[in-house]
């Protein structure tokens, strides 16, 4: 199957608009039509989107789930191949998740005292699209953080090879409101939570799927979904009530309208990775912040 049609068949689906896909690729309307037409005569002539509105039928929306982790894998393997065959970068671009950037911040606040010349760039994202931002080299680098057993390593999207060094872990406690009625516990089990209101908040490593993991309930009420990276929004929405999140204690400590209670049961840690191609070689300057993060691992 050719990877371009599939590209150019996500892009429509995606936007819901021939035009608009036809912008985002470069290509006229016209190109565009004539892609989704191969890729349907490819097909046996199976259709995959409906023209008024734009949207995937049920055979186009099968195809776009394979389709979506086929291009990933595709750009991937082409970044491995130019990390192995290119020079070592001379800008390091580093993607984190929030809950890192401390102990990001730290180490290349010490690699650019050493080395004054060294030109960094650090994007903050949720655990997932770090991943993804090391495998397609818009990274040398990443952190990813989240909830984890003790002793496992993250679970990350399949997105080729990606070596990960566990670089260091929390404890795991409940954030709730103030005044909520379980906020004088010394401790709280997931499970008896499972009727909780929780945040979904991905970018903080607690999105549902691993709060539904920590309870063992697939179904926990859940009332916003939270897709900022700033923890004191994050820590608001919890203060008013809209709902419990799990977060590390030392990221709590300073907002006074919230409190986190231990989890007890079961045990997590809150785990942060860090993250880079395998073989790949990160550059003088992702050398020495990688020594750093690395060097009470």
């Amino acid at each position: 199957m050719d990877l371009q049609l599939l590209r150019t068949f996500t892009a429509v689906a995606r936007a819901g608009s021939f035009s608009a896909a036809a912008r985002e690729l470069g290509y006229t309307q016209s190109a565009v039509s004539q892609q989704i037409a191969a890729l349907e005569a490819a097909l046996g002539g199976v259709p995959l989107l409906t023209r008024r509105p734009v949207a995937p039928t049920s055979a186009g929306a099968r195809l776009l789930e394979h389709a979506e982790p086929l291009l990933l894998r595709a750009d991937a393997a082409r970044a491995d191949v130019l990390r192995a065959a290119g020079a070592p970068p001379d800008h390091l671009r580093v993607a984190a998740c929030p809950l890192a950037l401390p102990r990001l911040a730290a180490a290349v606040g010490e690699a650019t005292a050493a080395r004054p010349r060294l030109d960094v760039t650090i994007s903050v994202a949720a655990r997932d699209e770090v991943a993804v931002d090391v495998a397609r080299g818009a990274a040398e680098l990443g952190l990813a953080a989240g909830i984890a057993a003790p002793g496992d390593p993250l679970r990350l999207p399949d997105v080729g090879p990606l070596r990960a060094i566990g670089i260091a872990t929390d404890a795991v406690s409940v954030v709730l409101p103030a005044d909520h009625p379980l906020a004088a516990r010394q401790g709280l089990r997931l499970p008896d939570l499972a009727d909780a209101r929780w945040l979904d908040a991905p970018a903080f490593g607690a999105a549902l799927a691993d709060v539904r993991r920590a309870t063992g309930s697939e179904h926990l009420q859940h009332c916003v979904r939270y897709q900022g990276a700033d923890v004191t929004g994050l820590l608001e929405l919890v203060a008013v009530g809209a709902g419990l999140t799990l977060l590390p204690p030392w990221a709590v400590a300073a907002h006074p309208g919230v409190v986190a209670i231990p989890v007890t049961a079961p045990q997590l840690d809150y785990r942060t990775e860090l993250l880079s191609g395998v073989g790949a070689n990160p550059g003088p300057a992702g050398q020495a912040v990688t020594e750093l993060l690395t060097a009470g691992a």
